[in-house]
């Protein structure tokens, strides 16, 4: 006995109703520009989402929903692995603007080259080095140098 299911006009009406509804309260009701990237939320929304809808004389294969929650855990592990790099990136930067402090650096401001003696460091997502008496972010540095 083969199961068919076809919906008429009147339920995909209704569906796409409930999918619209659905849809605004998880956004509180607010448009949303579509994301081309698939986070970890939307892959839990993609799981959800078939195993409310599958077909029940054919249910999932626990093969299935295992890879699928392995893919769920590498995917999580990517994004906290691509978290602590930036904080590691941070981090370094920091130290390094760190151990320019009074040496001589040459840095590029407005396509000229400036030099002068680290003073001071600020701490923070760009660190900040104090030359000349003005503050340039550590970024613009292109050669540190032991000052005379």
């Amino acid at each position: 006995m083969a199961l068919q299911s076809v919906l008429t006009s009147q339920e995909k009406t209704q569906v796409a109703r409930d999918v619209d509804f659905f849809n605004k309260t998880l956004n509180n009701g607010k448009a949303t520009l579509p994301n081309q990237n698939l986070g970890k939320d939307d892959f839990l929304k993609i799981l959800i989402t078939q195993l409310s809808y599958q077909d029940p004389t054919a249910p999932m294969e626990d093969k299935e929903f295992i890879a699928q929650m392995a893919q769920f855990t590498s995917l999580e592990q990517m994004n906290n692995m691509a978290a602590d790099f930036a904080k590691m990136t941070r981090i370094f930067k920091a130290s390094e603007a760190a151990g320019a402090l009074g040496k001589a650096v040459d840095l590029v401001v407005n396509d000229q080259t400036q030099s002068g003696v680290v003073r001071a460091i600020t701490r923070g997502e760009v660190p900040q080095i104090l030359v000349n008496g003005s503050y340039y972010d550590w970024d613009t540095v292109t050669r540190v140098y032991e000052s005379e």
